[in-house]
């Protein structure tokens, strides 16, 4: 269960948490159309608290509205204020942000013409998403019945509220088969993401990602290319499929809430050792590093409350 903190914000306002509700005919309830964002807050080493690459997400954001064609009341400059000033009304030194942009009540049916545009961030405190023993160890996953959008199919660069049931359905299926988490194929089957994760891989010491086409346009992900690149890790973005999945040295799954988790298994295979490699964990350390405020080459990516 979300661990409920005192304030929301919604519209303009901050209102206690059991107060923040929406009517019964909100449109994005019913049809789906809204984006969202999911953004970390990490308690630094020196003690104060810092929101990772904020304004990339707020960008992401806004740029996930234009594409579905919501125009945000707001500035993207009052939204980063806005998670800013929740962190400091809820007290949290740790925190996940969820923006979230959604049809209000108005009108019915597929037109959503005429539906407010409205706005809400809530902040929550949230541990490692696939679990700690598996941020630590690695999970299994499974490749899923389930295949990742076509690129006119849904607006995969979008992160849209109603391309997730895709997600849930995949991630209930591995959930159900006993697995941790779930990885999709594209519609040609190569390897395209996790249900909220990008994918990577690493083979005699190079580090290789699924290319952006139609895959969601990860934050952790190009902060894990750059960090590799800073490391002299050799990085390719280039597709790859589920038996070179299989044969790779090391495997891992990256996203705000995943953050860098180990892959030890797959479909039943082992992943190399079985155990996080070496260059996953130079990388989990350098990620950790920077998120906390620990390494002075990437403050920039830090935004402090």
């Amino acid at each position: 269960m979300v661990e409920k903190a005192n304030w929301i914000w919604l519209d303009g306002d901050f209102i206690p948490w059991d107060q923040a509700q929406v009517h019964i005919l909100t449109h994005t309830l019913h049809y789906g159309l809204g984006v969202f964002e999911g953004i970390r807050a990490y308690h630094c080493a020196d003690g104060r608290t810092a929101i990772f690459r904020l304004p990339e997400h707020i960008r992401r954001l806004y740029d996930s509205a234009h594409i579905l064609q919501m125009e945000l009341p707001y500035s993207q400059e009052q939204i980063c204020e806005v998670c800013r000033e929740l962190l400091r009304r809820n007290g949290q030194k740790e925190a996940y942000l969820r923006p979230l942009v959604f049809l209000g009540e108005g009108v019915m049916g597929i037109n959503p013409q005429g539906s407010p545009v409205r706005v809400a961030v809530v902040s929550w405190v949230w541990g490692a998403y696939l679990g700690e023993e598996g941020l630590k160890n690695g999970i299994r996953v499974k490749t899923s019945s389930f295949t990742r959008h076509h690129v006119n199919v849904m607006m995969t660069k979008a992160k849209a509220v109603g391309n997730y049931v895709n997600s849930i359905l995949a991630k209930r299926e591995a959930i159900q088969a006993g697995y941790d988490e779930a990885l999709l194929l594209d519609t040609e089957g190569y390897l395209a993401e996790g249900t909220g994760e990008n994918i990577f891989l690493v083979k005699d010491g190079v580090l290789k990602t699924p290319p952006l086409g139609a895959i969601l346009p990860g934050i952790t992900r190009a902060s894990v290319l750059t960090l590799a690149a800073d490391l002299g890790i050799p990085t390719q973005e280039v597709r790859f499929t589920r038996d070179e999945f299989y044969l790779a040295d090391e495997a891992f799954l990256t996203g705000t809430a995943a953050e860098i988790t180990p892959v030890r298994e797959a479909d039943n295979r082992t992943i190399g050792s079985g155990r996080p490699g070496p260059i996953t964990r130079r990388l989990q350390e350098a990620f950790f590093a920077v998120v906390k405020g620990q390494d002075p080459r990437y403050q920039h990516w830090l935004s402090y409350i």
